[in-house]
Formats: C-alpha cells, sequence, structure tokens
C-alpha cells in the first residue's frame, strides 16, 4: 500500500514541564477537505517517523495526522526508555490532544495508539483528561506477557531501581512477517529496547486501571489486536472487548498476524477495518 503525498513537517514541542517533544506533522493538499485530526501515539522503544505509510493513507483519506516522539523515545527529550514521573507521559498527550485541537478547529479529533502508546492512549480517555471525539487502539499494551521471573523482578526493581533501564525482551523478529519491516526497524537509529522500572510499573498500573473503566467506557473506540502478538498479550484486548459497551466498542482480532498489524505484509484488511470505522463515524 502506497500513498503519495505532502512531505511531513517536523517540529519541537515544548512540553508543560519544559522538555522538548520532537513532532512530526502530515498536513493535507491545499484545497483539499479535511474530515478531521488523528493524533498517533507510538509504542514502547520506536518513534513517530515510522508511522509515515500510516500518515500518508489517512491523509487520503481525509484527515490530517500529527504524531510525536513520546518521553524517552526517537528525538525527544529523556533518558531512553525512562519515566521522571508516574503521569510524565499522559501529561504530554495532554499537551499534544490540545495543541492538536488548537491547530485543527471545529474538526473531529481521533486519537490512535499502538502498543504501549494504545495503553497511554487508552488510560488517557479512561482518566478524561480531555475529550476526544474517537480512540482507535492498534495491538494495544493492555496486558503484558510475563513469566515466573519477570513478575518477580516486576514485584521488586521498580520499587528498588525505579530510574535502572534494562533490555525490554521484546524480539524484534515477531513485529511483522514482512522482513523489510523487521530490518528497517533493525537498522533504525532512533529505536532502542531499554525499559525502565518505573516504566514497567506505570504500564502494569494502568492496564489495571483500563480493564476496570472499561464497563463504562463511552468514547467510540475501534480495537484492532493481533492474534499472534507475541510482544503484548492480548488477552489483555479480549478482556476489554468482551467487557466495554457494545455501542462505543467495535472490535476486531486479525488471526495470523504478529504484534504491528498496521506494517504487515498483508495490512489490506487491517486498513479496510479502519477506513470503515471512521467512515461510519466521521
Amino acid at each position: 500500500m502506497s500513498h503519495a503525498g505532502a512531505e511531513s513537517t517536523l517540529s519541537t514541542f515544548t512540553a508543560s514541564d519544559g522538555d522538548n517533544l520532537a513532532v512530526q506533522d502530515w498536513y493535507l493538499p491545499d484545497g483539499a477537505r479535511q474530515r478531521g485530526a488523528v493524533l498517533v501515539v507510538h509504542g514502547l522503544g520506536e518513534h513517530a517517523g515510522r508511522y509515515d505509510e500510516l500518515a500518508r493513507v489517512l491523509n487520503a483519506w481525509g484527515f490530517a495526522v500529527r504524531s510525536y516522539d513520546q518521553y524517552g523515545h526517537g528525538e525527544s527529550d529523556g533518558t531512553r526508555g525512562g519515566l521522571p514521573h508516574a503521569n510524565r507521559l499522559l501529561d504530554d498527550l495532554a499537551d499534544l490532544v490540545e495543541s492538536t485541537r488548537v491547530r485543527n478547529p471545529g474538526m473531529p479529533l481521533i486519537v490512535l495508539g499502538h502498543s504501549l502508546g494504545g495503553l497511554v492512549a487508552a488510560s488517557f480517555v479512561a482518566r478524561t483528561l480531555h475529550a476526544v471525539d474517537g480512540l482507535v487502539l492498534s495491538s494495544p499494551a493492555l496486558a503484558m506477557r510475563l513469566g515466573p521471573v519477570q513478575r518477580l523482578l516486576m514485584a521488586i526493581v521498580p520499587r528498588i531501581a525505579p530510574n535502572l533501564t534494562v533490555g525490554n525482551g521484546l524480539d524484534p523478529q515477531y513485529l511483522s512477517h514482512d522482513r523489510r519491516v523487521v530490518q528497517a526497524y533493525l537498522n533504525d537509529p532512533r529505536v532502542h529496547d531499554r525499559i525502565s522500572g518505573r516504566l514497567a510499573l506505570f504500564m502494569e498500573e494502568e492496564q489495571a486501571l483500563v480493564r476496570s473503566r472499561a464497563p463504562s467506557w463511552n468514547v467510540p473506540t475501534l480495537l484492532m489486536y493481533a492474534g499472534e502478538d507475541h510482544m503484548v498479550d492480548p488477552g489483555g484486548s479480549e478482556f476489554f472487548a468482551a467487557t466495554a459497551p457494545r455501542q462505543v466498542l467495535s472490535a476486531r482480532r486479525f488471526e495470523g498476524l504478529y504484534h504491528e498489524i498496521l506494517n504487515e505484509r498483508d495490512a489490506q484488511p487491517v486498513y479496510a477495518c479502519l477506513k470503515q470505522w471512521l467512515d461510519a463515524r466521521f
């Protein structure tokens, strides 16, 4: 799938605590009819630039797109994989939601989060930090795959050494069946494999929060997740899909796909699902 479009623009956004976040915008061509704006929140260890293809597809559908490197990722400030305080990623998303609203007055705003970004976006909505018009979750990290030793470390390390970063243990070979995607990821200098105790604890606590709020979910949400996910536990998405109200949640499991469903060898059904949901609402 390939869509030509206007070149993206890079800028720096100063967050409310003074740190700089790298931001990337994909604007619609002059004269194009805009249907809304999509704010993309990337996953653990990656960066906004990996969503160029998605952004161009959304542009072709009439949506302006913005993404940003989360704290401790890509070109943004912060220790790789670190987290200075528990609310940092949520505060940054709140700042970017407000900024994106200002840049797109009167337009519907949809937040699209992948993996860790999906967890951050879902927690943001669960906490109703700012109103958004729609939420798209791509293989969200609503539950983690942890063995007995990892669970023991999770119970100890975040409390005694919250700033210590270690390898995240994820195997990039299971990102996608498309070997070009995997190789590009491995060769990308802006990708890292670090995670701190505080970030791991944040994920664990926010996963529990999102699951607890699922029965009272009230934001139109599309949940798309991989049936063969080795990065996150799809059981978290299964639980969310079973407990959130059907009138606001559309959920689809893509059997046989790896974690990055939008970067899979045959991602056409995933994009078709996304387009159908957007067309029905925006």
